[in-house]
C-alpha cells in the first residue's frame, strides 16, 4: 500500500513538506521525507530523507551544490526513521535552508 501528503509548513517562505511511502501491514517498506522551498518561479530540494536502500538515509542539497551523499540518519527501523525524519524537519526546517542556501 502507498500513500503521501503534502504540507505547508511556512507559507509566507513558501516551505514545503512532502511525504511518500509504501507499507506491507503497518510496516513501513520505504520512504521519502522532501523538504521544499519555492525560490522565485521555481521549487527547490533542500533536503531529503529515505529508505531506498533499506536504512535510514539523509541527503542535504545545496543551492549551487546539488545533491550531497547520503548520510544514515537513524538506527530504526524505516517507519521509525520516516517519522523522525518528519520531526526534524518540521522543527529544524529554518536551519535546513540555511545550511541550503550556504551550499
Amino acid at each position: 500500500m502507498g500513500a503521501r501528503y503534502r504540507r505547508v509548513l511556512d507559507r509566507a517562505l513558501g516551505v514545503r513538506l512532502w511525504v511518500e511511502f509504501t507499507s506491507v501491514g503497518r510496516e513501513v517498506t520505504d520512504y521519502a521525507v522532501v523538504l521544499m522551498l519555492r525560490s522565485g518561479q521555481a521549487t527547490e530540494t533542500v533536503r531529503v530523507y529515505d529508505g531506498a536502500h533499506g536504512h535510514n538515509e539523509m541527503h542535504r542539497y545545496g543551492r549551487r551544490g546539488g545533491k550531497q551523499p547520503g548520510t544514515r540518519f537513524h538506527g530504526g527501523t524505516l517507519g521509525e526513521g520516516m517519522r523522525a525524519a518528519i520531526d526534524e524537519v518540521e522543527t529544524g526546517y529554518r536551519e535546513m535552508i540555511e545550511g541550503w542556501e550556504a551550499r
